[in-house]
C-alpha cells in the first residue's frame, strides 16, 4: 500500500511538472530545468527516498539573424550609392533590396535555397541618367561578378553575329578574374618569396650561402635592369591578348599540347624586371589549383553573379508596326528568355546554370514602351523601376555631390601641372542651369551634358597648362567665373528667331 501511494506522488508530481512547462512554453520562458522532490511514505517517515526528475526541455529557436554582421543592410546599400549616385530613390532602394536577398538566400536552408529565385529589374528612364552607375557601383559593393552587354550587339541563332550565350560566358571570365586575383593575395608572401629565390638563383647560382645583401639591392630596385635566363613557358602572355577569343579549333589543339605532362617551356635571357612578372604568374599557378578555381569561380557567378543588359528597348518594336524579319530584335528576345528564365549554358569551363543570376535591363524607351516588349520577357523582369530625369538641382549636387564629382576632377587634373583651379559658386549654378536648359530645348542625354560643357568652358586651360612659354605655369591659379561660363555656351543658348516663321 505505501508502495502504491508512492508511485501515485511520483504521477502527481510528475503531472503538475508537465503543466507547469507547458505553461512556461505558452508565456515564452523555456529553459532546462532540473526538479527534485522528496517524497515520503507516512508509513515509513523516517526513510524518505530522494527522486530526481530531470525534464530535457527544447530550446527556442527565436527569430534572430542568421545573416553575417559584415553584410550590408539595404540602408547601408542605399548610402553607399548615394555617395555616387545623385536622385533615383526608388532604383536604389529596388537594387538595394535585390542584392540583400542574396544574403538573405545564403542564409537559407540547403533544401530550400534552390526554390528561391533571384527578382530580375527592368530601369526605365532617359540616357544619363545613372541606369548603368547604379548596377556597376551595386556589383562593386556585393564584390561579385559583374559583366556589362549591349543588348543591340546580339543576334538571333543562325544569323552572323554574337549569340545571347556569349553573356554568360563573359561573367564566367569576369569571375574566374576576380578568384585568381583573390587566391593571389592569399598567396603572395609565399609567391614574392619563391620568385626572389629563383631570381637571385639565377643571378649567382645555387651555391651562394649569404644572399642578405643581395636580397636588399633586388628588393631595393637596383638590379632590375640586370639580365638573367630563365625559363619561360610557351603560352606565357596568352592570358593579356585574351580579348581576342580563340576558335575552338585553336582550344583544342591547344589542350592537347598540355595534356600529357607540363607545358613546354624554353630558355630566354630579359632584364629582372620583365622576369619578374612571368615568374610570378607562373608560381601563381603553381600555389594554386586551377581547378578549384574554376569550380569556386562557377559556383560565384551561379549564385552571385550580375548581368547587365543595356539598351534593352532598341530590340523592341511598337506593337503597331510590324515588318519582316530582323534578326536583332524579337528574335534576340526569344533567345534570351530562357537565360534569364534559368537554363544551363555550356562553356569552356563547363556547364553554367542561370537560375540564380541577377538579370537587370534597363532602356530610355523613348520610341517604345515596356509593354511591347514581349509577354514571356515582360513576366521574368518583375521589378520595374521608373527613373526621373535629372533637374537643375540634380545637376549641381553631381557638380560637386559625389567623392569624384567633375568639378574635383578638373581640379586634380590641373593640379598636376601645377595650376589650381577653382570654380566660383555662382559659375558652378550657371554651369547646371545652362545644362539643364539644354537637355529641354535640344536633347536630353542627362548628365554626359555636363561633360560636355565642362570641355567647352575649361578649353583654354586645359591648351595652356604646362606650357613653359604660356602665362598659366606651376603655381598659378585659374577660376573659372559666371560671366565666363555664360560667353563660352552662349551659342549653345542662341534663341531661335521664330518670327519668320510666324504668317
Amino acid at each position: 500500500m505505501a508502495v502504491a501511494e508512492r508511485e501515485m506522488a511520483v504521477r502527481g508530481g510528475m503531472a503538475l511538472r508537465r503543466s507547469r512547462l507547458w505553461h512556461g512554453q505558452l508565456h515564452g520562458r523555456v529553459s532546462s530545468v532540473g526538479v527534485t522532490r522528496r517524497f515520503s511514505d507516512a508509513a515509513a517517515s523516517s526513510q524518505a527516498t530522494p527522486i530526481t526528475i530531470s525534464v530535457e526541455e527544447p530550446e527556442a529557436d527565436g527569430l534572430q539573424s542568421k545573416i553575417s554582421a559584415d553584410a550590408l543592410t539595404p540602408r547601408e546599400i542605399f548610402e553607399q550609392l548615394e555617395e555616387h549616385i545623385i536622385g533615383q530613390s526608388k532604383a536604389k532602394r529596388a537594387v538595394s533590396i535585390a542584392l540583400r536577398n542574396r544574403y538573405r538566400r545564403h542564409a537559407l536552408p540547403e533544401d530550400f535555397k534552390d526554390e528561391v529565385n533571384p527578382k530580375n529589374i527592368l530601369m526605365i528612364g532617359p540616357t544619363g541618367c545613372g541606369k548603368t552607375e547604379i548596377a556597376r557601383r551595386l556589383a562593386k559593393l556585393a564584390d561579385a561578378p559583374f559583366v556589362k552587354v549591349e543588348a543591340t550587339k546580339f543576334t538571333e541563332v543562325g544569323f552572323h553575329g554574337v549569340d545571347v550565350d556569349v553573356m554568360v560566358r563573359d561573367l564566367v571570365d569576369v569571375s574566374i578574374a576576380q578568384v585568381k586575383q583573390r587566391k593571389r593575395k592569399e598567396v603572395q608572401k609565399a609567391v614574392d618569396e619563391a620568385v626572389e629565390n629563383t631570381i637571385l638563383t639565377a643571378l649567382m647560382g645555387k651555391d651562394v650561402g649569404d644572399r642578405s645583401t643581395w636580397k636588399t639591392l633586388l628588393r631595393s630596385g637596383q638590379l632590375d635592369n640586370q639580365k638573367i635566363e630563365i625559363d619561360v613557358p610557351e603560352n606565357a602572355g596568352k592570358s593579356q591578348t585574351a580579348g581576342k577569343r580563340m576558335d575552338n579549333f585553336q582550344e583544342i589543339v591547344f589542350q592537347i599540347s598540355n595534356a600529357n605532362g607540363k607545358p613546354r617551356t624554353s630558355k630566354q635571357k630579359m632584364s629582372i624586371s620583365d622576369a619578374r612578372h612571368i615568374l610570378l604568374e607562373s608560381e601563381v599557378e603553381k600555389h594554386t589549383s586551377s581547378e578549384a578555381v574554376t569550380k569556386e569561380a562557377i559556383t560565384a557567378a551561379e549564385n552571385d553573379g550580375i548581368i547587365f543588359v543595356d539598351e534593352i528597348d532598341k530590340i523592341c518594336t511598337p506593337s503597331n508596326y510590324r515588318h519582316g524579319s530582323d534578326a536583332s530584335s524579337e528574335g534576340v528576345q526569344r533567345d534570351m528568355l530562357p537565360i534569364i528564365e534559368g537554363c544551363t549554358v555550356s562553356t569552356k569551363h563547363g556547364n553554367v546554370s542561370t537560375n540564380h543570376m541577377l538579370f537587370i535591363a534597363s532602356g530610355a524607351f523613348h520610341s517604345v514602351k515596356p509593354s511591347d516588349l514581349m509577354p514571356e520577357l515582360q513576366g521574368r523582369l518583375p521589378v520595374r523601376v521608373q527613373l526621373q530625369g535629372l533637374t537643375e538641382k540634380d545637376l549641381l549636387k553631381i557638380l560637386t555631390g559625389p567623392k569624384c564629382s567633375l568639378t574635383k576632377q578638373y581640379t586634380e587634373l590641373m593640379a598636376t601641372e601645377g595650376v589650381q583651379l577653382i570654380f566660383e559658386q555662382e559659375a558652378l549654378k550657371k554651369i547646371a542651369a545652362v545644362s539643364a536648359e539644354v537637355n529641354t530645348t535640344v536633347e536630353n542625354i542627362g548628365a554626359r551634358r555636363l561633360h560636355t560643357l565642362m570641355e567647352r568652358i575649361l578649353e583654354d586651360v586645359s591648351y595652356v597648362a604646362g606650357d613653359s612659354e604660356g602665362e598659366l605655369g606651376p603655381g598659378t591659379e585659374y577660376t573659372v567665373t559666371a560671366k565666363m561660363v555664360e560667353e563660352k555656351t552662349k551659342d549653345l543658348l542662341a534663341n531661335v528667331d521664330m518670327s519668320k516663321f510666324v504668317l
